[in-house]
């Protein structure tokens, strides 16, 4: 798994015993698993993914959607790979789909994908945005970038940080490149979700984007766990050059 999936060792082992049904032995005195208690936050995600897909197919309001999809070229088979969605207008509807106790209120805040209003009450982070679920090594959804289609800003919108997802580490469509190409022999940066779609949906499957932070040396350390050659296609404006030249002041820097 480590050769195949390029996993790190523990990461390995947790994926075999999850396969197998066994618990991994714990030391006496180590406290309580982080992983353990992440595992309610990647099924929450995953729940709040395949309701976003949904409503993507069958929403009365997904025709913008689905246009703006069409317009870029994707087809409904590279929207399925990368399980993009969309989040309806409204201020409450995921939170009604899947947030109907305490306890599941809780653990979408906890998420991310809920914010608390001073007086305590609830609304939904992402509304009338097309979804992009982010996807961690092992496939498991960890947060959002979502893309307004009103008039709302900011045009993109991640996921916060939380205990499962640190935007600074990941990058998106990384696991999708990794399950097109089990050898991967180079890898394009660009800048954003759509990108990434847009490359794969013509036959370049091999691109990530940083998740609206400059390339860092964890992006880099990443990538080159992958493969040893990455190309960065940034916008070709001023902003554009200058992050692909910070980008390859990280790399020399390896």
């Amino acid at each position: 798994l480590m050769d195949y999936e390029r996993l790190d060792f523990p990461t390995a082992i947790e994926s075999l015993a999850r396969h197998a049904g066994l618990e991994i032995p714990r030391v006496q005195g180590e406290g309580p698993d982080p992983r353990r208690e992440q595992e309610p936050l990647f099924d929450v995600l995953q729940r709040c993914s395949s309701w976003y897909q949904r409503q993507l197919r069958a929403h009365a309001d997904a025709g913008n959607a689905v246009a703006y999809l069409k317009q870029r070229g994707l087809t409904g088979v590279i929207a399925k790979r990368f399980g993009i969605g969309f989040a309806p207008a409204g201020w409450d509807n995921l939170l009604q789909a899947a947030g109907g106790t305490a306890a599941e209120r809780e653990l979408l805040i906890k998420a991310g994908m809920l914010v608390t209003r001073d007086n305590g009450q609830c609304y939904d982070r992402f509304r009338e945005r097309i979804m992009f679920p982010i996807r961690d090594a092992r496939g498991r959804v960890i947060g959002f970038g979502g893309r307004v289609l009103g008039d709302d800003t900011p045009k993109y919108l991640n996921s916060p940080e939380t205990p499962v997802f640190n935007k600074g580490r990941e990058l998106y469509g990384l696991y999708e490149a990794r399950q097109a190409r089990r050898q991967l022999n180079q890898l394009v940066v660009v800048e954003g979700y759509m990108d990434v779609v847009a490359l794969a949906q013509h036959g370049i499957d091999y691109a990530v984007a940083t998740l609206g932070t400059a390339v860092s040396r964890a992006h880099l350390e990443r990538v080159f766990r992958c493969c040893a050659r990455v190309t960065f296609c940034f916008d070709g404006d001023r902003a554009g050059r200058s992050a692909a030249a910070r980008a390859l002041e990280v790399t020399m820097g390896l």
